[in-house]
């Protein structure tokens, strides 16, 4: 039997007027010797990331940086990026999280949209920017070494008090799965919402250990930062995600909590079988993507219980929260939000048939008030104080959401509609696939061809033509790849979803069934 769930009350509209800064003001000065969060054997207390915090703020005052000015930060997670970000929110500028892996043109294209005044990275990526080919003539360059260790400093949590809660706090350049990011606009209140729905979708008690590993410059990890302002738990904050180390950092750090996002669980279940599977505290499993066939086989292995949810940057992280809800459905819209399932002219869809999730806020400042500069993006994602997520669900006749992929990441196959998540959850089934995605291609004949790209897992072998058998057995015949490419590794979002956008289109460089018939 799967483990009982912690029971979680869903709670009334959370009070979020004052942000998230004067909250951590009001800790420090009640206990700054709690610890914060920490960094392998480093503990981090409140009373220290105040101090240096309130450092940074001082130096980022006295090198011109005014309320409203864009600070961008390329830091991988560490102490550092968690006081620089708190202290730009302290002065009332707005962070520009910068991907650590980003590089070339991306790389570019997000430094000269977001146009900061001073920019703060990693020693080892000042030339990786500065090969990147945008115009930084006018930018402070600043590598990390230089900053302030945090003695002395004349800035006071006080300075956030001006900062209004529906100011910006954030411009989160989305992850760009399918094409170029887009800038989110993220206010305080809404980082202040992300914090308060992980607290409620993890469930999340006093006392609590939540370990994160997805990186601070991503929504994931930077609503953590609020779990402990509202919450006396403490983070445990890793480097990066690594399947083979994870469950033995996971028992290390004496975590209760682990979150998952995109393929996790998957390639955790993949790894093959160890003590550490059930050698560790973890009593709950929380994030968004766990596929319904995933869900008790990881509950039965790993001894957690999976609590599921759905989000998007643009409506303050969470949307939906299974709290009590069937396996594969992502739950309820949570109190802040109403959500309607429309078809492709506006009108609500019935119970079981798909439809556009269109978001409503019911507490006003829970969604973006658009994207950084982009009037026309914005125009098209907000209409009329509603946001149109682009993403299909469907609905039981209890109101339970059931999340069906996004409206654009489908092929039109023999005239027939096929979305990636239905051939590719059938075809992570196979034992020998450790993930897998699906695209559309140009075919000789109708609209579109699937190429379907796979990663073998470790110490396996796998041939396209025995896949190929595989899943004919398994797919309608217009589900079915025509190619088939084998990949050793994914480029992958800091979320670890798959970037769609960098998959080869073409179609001389994979298996293909049309030639290889029988």
């Amino acid at each position: 039997m799967p483990p009982a769930s912690d029971e979680v009350s869903a709670p009334g509209l959370p009070a979020t007027d004052d942000g998230f800064v004067p909250l951590f003001a009001r800790l420090v000065a009640a206990t700054p010797e709690r610890i914060f969060a920490r960094f392998g054997e480093h503990a981090l207390t409140f009373g220290a990331l105040d101090q240096r915090s309130a450092a940074l703020a001082d130096w980022l005052c006295r090198n011109g940086v005014r309320p409203g000015d864009r600070v961008a930060l390329m830091l991988r997670n560490g102490e550092t990026a968690l006081a620089a970000m708190l202290a730009i929110a302290r002065i009332g500028a707005i962070w520009v999280p910068v991907n650590t892996q980003a590089v070339g043109d991306n790389l570019a294209y997000v430094l000269a949209h977001s146009a900061p005044r001073i920019v703060i990275a990693e020693s080892d990526l000042i030339p990786v920017i500065a090969a990147c080919g945008a115009d930084l003539l006018s930018v402070v360059m600043v590598e990390v070494v230089a900053l302030p260790s945090g003695q002395q400093a004349t800035a006071s949590s006080s300075a956030a008090a001006s900062v209004g809660c529906d100011a910006p706090f954030a411009i989160m350049y989305t992850s760009g799965t399918t094409g170029r990011p887009k800038g989110v606009l993220v206010s305080h209140r809404m980082l202040r919402l992300a914090g308060e729905a992980a607290a409620l979708v993890s469930g999340a008690r006093d006392g609590d250990v939540l370990y994160v590993w997805e990186p601070l410059f991503h929504i994931g990890g930077a609503q953590m930062m609020v779990l402990p302002l509202i919450r006396s738990v403490t983070l445990i904050i890793a480097e990066r995600f690594s399947a083979s180390r994870f469950w033995a950092d996971i028992s290390a750090s004496g975590a209760t909590h682990m979150h998952f996002l995109g393929g996790i669980l998957q390639i955790l279940l993949k790894q093959l079988p160890s003590p550490l599977d059930r050698g560790h505290g973890v009593r709950i499993a929380w994030g968004g993507g766990c596929p319904k066939e995933v869900w008790r086989p990881f509950e039965e292995r790993f001894g957690v219980a999976i609590r599921e949810c759905y989000g998007m940057t643009e409506c303050s992280s969470f949307t939906t929260a299974n709290l009590d809800g069937p396996v594969g459905s992502i739950g309820k819209p949570l109190p802040w939000f109403d959500v309607t399932l429309v078809d492709d002219v506006g009108r609500p869809v019935t119970p079981g048939e798909r439809g556009e999730m269109v978001v409503r806020e019911r507490l006003p400042g829970a969604l973006t008030r658009g994207y950084f500069n982009d009037p026309e993006a914005t125009a098209r994602a907000l209409s009329n104080g509603a946001f149109h997520t682009g993403d299909l669900a469907a609905a039981d006749a209890a109101g339970n959401l059931y999340f069906h992929g996004r409206m654009t990441d489908s092929v039109r196959v023999r005239g027939e509609n096929v979305t990636a998540a239905e051939v590719e959850d059938v075809a992570r089934k196979h034992p020998a696939i450790e993930d897998c995605v699906m695209i559309g291609v140009a075919a000789d004949v109708g609209e579109a061809a699937i190429k379907l790209f796979v990663k073998p897992k470790a110490g396996m072998s796998l041939r396209p033509r025995e896949l190929s058998e595989w899943l004919a057995a398994r797919l309608a015949r217009y589900q079915q790849p025509r190619y088939i490419a084998v990949v050793q590794e994914f480029e992958r979002t800091p979320s670890q979803r798959i970037m769609k956008h960098k998959l080869s289109r073409r179609t001389d460089d994979a298996w293909d069934a049309e030639i290889h018939k029988a």
